[in-house]
């Protein structure tokens, strides 16, 4: 008998798969409000943050290649099934807390479809967009997977690589004509007279934790490596393949998200950039210089579009995630409903909801740039939180489980995964600590209200998981094992009916 050859994933894929799972134009305006720092920003992140984040979720998803739940097998198989119920409830409740705020990115996006682009600062419009399109995309979610599949797939091509190197060509063009750097020409503030950004620098102005608070949104747009690094068990040559595939794609993200971010601070002034609209404010500048204003209309679909394709590419995975948590009993049973084309309905209107309250900070605060921001910082701090639990169980295995087989390793040996783990710490929890601080660059009206805001989600949102760990019932799980036994049962007779 022939050995069927066994088909490996290439790191050229593997690369792809990583940037297609990072990149997202919404982030565009938040980096390049920074200016120049921006080039500060994105080091952090990248060393202290996707770098370290990557090579620990390798070693995890190698570790647990056999068995299903991501995160949450990870955790709770060194903290126990309340840590890692924690940790999987935290990567799916920080996703539903992110799509108001891409929704709010879309939402800017479509105001210049009908050529109306203050409707980007109008909180009722841009509250009544993210909730009425949160619900157009939880119905497309419930019909399953083939029709998310489609969306996300055009989304992803039409509305986020098309327009991203799009905004990259019109910056160099802006460049090579002579244009005007904005980030190069100096700022006066209104309010104090006094003088930003007098010249171009790498280091960010720092008075206090608030200067730096923007790190947090921008540690956001790098996450969600882990996801993909559980595909390292499929490589040829995980040890050397993989390593390449995290360089490639580290490279590609920061070319992107660096020379987009650019484009649009050379050609709009920082204090002057939206972050929900910042990014067509410059394709309109742009072409308005060309005589091609007719494709701003054009752009602010598709970018729509692709943002709406990067709610659904999610919509889905988070939830079926915490679904899988049934089979440890930690959900109450009506939580584990799925319909017939196999969605987890009941997690997905529940969530939905969720999105809806979320949504309607755009309607309460004066300023759509703060609540967008404020959603980002809740959606940080509570992803960030997933990531110590990562951390501290890598670090934590290496001890209690070394027979754990790894086709894939943290390089270095102890050194090695000390270093990482330490290092993925120190940047989580800096990050985590500054996105609670009102950032100095963005007027928040009320300091107190968005600090209480953002404390209030993160503290909720981390408890809530605790509580219904602590409020199982034995029957929770029981009643999952009789009914797949009895949904076993059913299959067998079926299939002994037929024969």
């Amino acid at each position: 008998m022939v050995k069927k050859q066994t088909a490996f994933l290439s790191a050229g894929t593997l690369t792809l798969m990583i940037v297609a799972s990072v990149i997202s134009l919404r982030g565009l305006p938040m980096m390049a409000k920074e200016g120049l720092s921006m080039l500060f920003y994105i080091l952090f992140a990248v060393v202290l943050f996707l770098l370290p984040a990557s090579l620990v979720s390798a070693e995890l998803g190698s570790a647990f290649s056999d068995r299903e739940g991501g995160v949450y097998m990870w955790v709770k198989s060194a903290f126990g099934p309340g840590w890692g119920f924690t940790a999987i409830w935290l990567q799916w409740i920080q996703n539903v807390i992110w799509y108001p705020t891409v929704l709010g990115f879309a939402a800017g996006s479509l105001a210049y479809l009908p050529g109306t682009p203050s409707l980007a600062a109008n909180g009722t419009y841009c509250g009544l967009v993210v909730i009425i399109t949160f619900w157009i995309a939880t119905l497309f979610a419930l019909r399953g997977t083939k029709t998310v599949g489609a969306v996300t797939k055009y989304g992803v091509l039409l509305g986020t690589i098309i327009p991203g190197i799009f905004i990259i060509f019109l910056g160099l063009l802006w460049y090579f004509k002579g244009m005007p750097l904005a980030f190069m020409t100096p700022e006066t503030v209104e309010s104090t007279g006094a003088v930003i950004h007098a010249h171009p620098t790498f280091f960010p102005h720092i008075s206090g934790l608030s200067s730096v608070a923007f790190l947090a949104g921008i540690i956001l747009l790098f996450a969600g490596v882990e996801v993909q690094a559980v595909h390292v068990t499929e490589m040829k040559d995980p040890a050397r393949q993989f390593p390449a595939a995290m360089l490639g794609a580290s490279l590609i993200i920061i070319l992107l998200f660096l020379l987009g971010a650019l484009a649009v601070a050379a050609v709009i002034p920082a204090s002057q950039i939206s972050l929900t609209a910042g990014l067509m404010e410059a394709f309109r500048q742009i072409l308005g210089k060309f005589n091609l204003g007719f494709l701003v209309p054009l752009l602010g679909a598709l970018t729509a579009f692709g943002a709406i394709g990067g709610v659904m590419s999610w919509i889905t995975g988070p939830s079926k995630g915490l679904l899988s948590t049934a089979r440890d009993g930690e959900l109450p049973p009506f939580l584990r409903r799925v319909n017939s084309a196999g969605a987890p309905c009941t997690i997905l209107l529940i969530q939905a909801l969720i999105g809806t309250g979320l949504g309607s900070c755009y309607f309460i605060m004066n300023n759509v740039n703060v609540a967008f921001f404020v959603l980002s910082a809740m959606t940080v701090t509570l992803y960030l939180i997933m990531y110590m639990l990562m951390y501290l169980a890598a670090l934590k295995l290496r001890y209690t489980a070394p027979e754990l087989h790894r086709s894939y390793r943290v390089p270095g040996g102890w050194a090695g995964i000390w270093l990482v783990t330490l290092a993925g710490l120190a940047g989580v929890g800096f990050a985590f600590v500054v996105g609670f601080f009102p950032p100095s660059n963005l007027v928040v009206g009320n300091p107190a209200l968005y600090v209480t805001l953002v404390t209030a989600g993160t503290v909720v949102f981390t408890g809530i998981p605790w509580l219904i760990h602590l409020c199982r019932k034995p029957g929770w799980k029981n009643s999952y094992n009789n009914n797949e036994g009895e949904k076993n049962h059913g299959s067998a007779q079926n299939r002994s009916s037929m024969q």
